[in-house]
């Protein structure tokens, strides 16, 4: 119940921010200001969305290795589902935005509804398909038939519940695009609670409930996700009036979720192309033996926290930029991707230094094993320093998503991974080890964050000249 506490005691200091802040003006506040106050909020909703995680990962790693192994194998489906949505949330917020931004509420309720359907029609479909071939799918993923039973204990419900990812996913993204990041946080933050009391309860059993083993952990899931779907769509029906609550006409929904798309899907793809990344890294690093790839696990997990800002800046920053794209006002669009990217290079220059001074007792309280310990150093002493260039990266690849451009955006990312990132830690390690893998990814990062920059400056003092300047 440690961790039902601790995300209670996040709520309540979100639900203070929320009482003490009125609704941000997207186009006329203070830019700076307007950023830290959409960004908080959403720092504390990363934080309650990876002790959701982490809380499911925690608990079924008591039932023992067996069922910690079934739930690892769903890892690549769960996470596909769920980019699938957080790219089809992006082109929400981004289209949403942007038709607030031009002052027309009816085309971004439209749009709100037609995302809400759109996504629920998708991920339905997704659903069926994986509930029917679920033995198919994790035996071609290397499952054995021994674990079969445990992924159909979880997977079986997983997959019955994943249709309200909708809510705390797009509903969630409308919210943000109309300049509310506070409620999203909060939603967020429920959910997490829910799970977190609900895990033991029905993992293990409580009086009248029964263990459920793995079972209990996906029932928890999914009554966190119903209870998000309920709460935000009730938020956005009832409280913003953001939904239409009757029927659209197909024509209305058709030229919505065209719009939708456009950005959506792109998005996606860009979000699936980084584990696959990652499995290339690793496949690099297991050169080296298990105690680098040991090493280099607790160091991809460490790089999630360093990076938490990041994350939650580049949710906040696009419907800023949108709003203000509709608006016309392209100086406030650059004003604010220039104080983000000054404040993401500032702030982790400051996590680097407390990382490096951390890193002897991160390194020993990640493993015992001195091998392990020391490849841990290593890693904290080189990449991290780097993470301030990846923070450009990934602020400017969302504010081309949210300046309408996603190919440029999903291009950006594979250059990043396959042309720099991967290719350049690669022929590091061939040239000078495991320490030339580590600098060659910083390198990586260099470079990309150079690039994306300079383009992305140049894409906004193209759109800041009058139309028959523009060749």
């Amino acid at each position: 119940m440690v961790e039902a506490f601790a995300l209670l005691s996040i709520l309540k200091l979100l639900m203070t921010e929320i009482k003490k802040n009125r609704q941000i003006n997207l186009l006329e506040d203070p830019v700076a200001p307007t950023l830290k106050s959409m960004t908080i909020p959403m720092i504390y909703g990363m934080i309650l969305l990876m002790t959701f995680n982490l809380v499911d990962t925690f608990f079924v790693g008591l039932l023992g290795t067996e069922p910690l192994a079934a739930i690892s194998f769903t890892f690549p489906i769960t996470f596909t589902v769920i980019s699938l949505t957080i790219g089809l949330g992006i082109g929400t917020s981004a289209v949403i935005a942007k038709a607030l931004g031009k002052g027309d509420k009816a085309s971004a309720k439209n749009l709100a509804t037609s995302s809400l359907y759109l996504t629920a029609i998708i991920v339905g479909i997704l659903a069926v398909v994986g509930y029917l071939y679920i033995d198919e799918t994790f035996l071609l993923l290397g499952a054995n038939e021994a674990l079969l039973p445990l992924i159909h204990q979880y997977m079986d419900i997983w997959f019955l519940g994943c249709i309200c990812l909708i809510g705390p996913m797009i509903g969630n993204a409308v919210l943000r695009a109309s300049g509310d990041t506070k409620t999203p946080s909060l939603i967020m933050g429920s959910a997490g609670l829910i799970n977190a009391v609900l895990d033991p309860i029905l993992i293990f059993g409580f009086g009248p409930v029964p263990a459920m083993g793995i079972q209990g952990a996906a029932i928890a899931t999914s009554v966190s996700w119903i209870f998000g779907s309920g709460y935000v769509l009730y938020i956005l029906a009832a409280k913003r009036g953001l939904i239409h609550t009757g029927l659209m006409t197909i024509k209305d929904f058709i030229s919505s979720a065209r719009g939708i798309l456009h950005i959506g899907l792109p998005a996606a793809g860009a979000n699936m192309l980084t584990p696959v990344a990652a499995a290339v890294l690793t496949a690099i690093v297991a050169n080296y033996g298990a105690s680098a790839v040991a090493a280099f696990g607790v160091g991809s997990r460490i790089e999630s926290i360093a990076c938490l800002v990041v994350l939650a800046l580049s949710m906040t920053l696009p419907p800023f930029i949108s709003q203000n794209l509709g608006a016309g006002n392209m100086k406030r669009v650059e004003e604010g991707y220039k104080t983000s990217i000054k404040f993401v290079l500032a702030w982790q220059v400051f996590i680097y230094l407390v990382l490096v001074l951390a890193a002897p007792f991160i390194a020993q309280v990640f493993s015992k094993e001195q091998a392990v310990a020391d490849i841990i150093k290593l890693f904290i002493w080189i990449l991290p320093l780097g993470y301030g260039f990846q923070g450009v990266i990934i602020l400017t690849n969302s504010s081309f998503n949210a300046l309408h451009k996603p190919m440029v955006a999903l291009t950006l990312s594979i250059i990043r991974l396959f042309v720099c990132y991967v290719p350049l830690a690669y022929l590091g390690s061939l040239w000078f080890g495991l320490e030339g893998f580590f600098i060659g990814a910083l390198l990586g990062n260099v470079v990309m964050a150079v690039i994306s920059y300079t383009l992305f400056a140049k894409q906004c003092k193209k759109d800041s000249l009058p139309e028959e300047v523009v060749v």
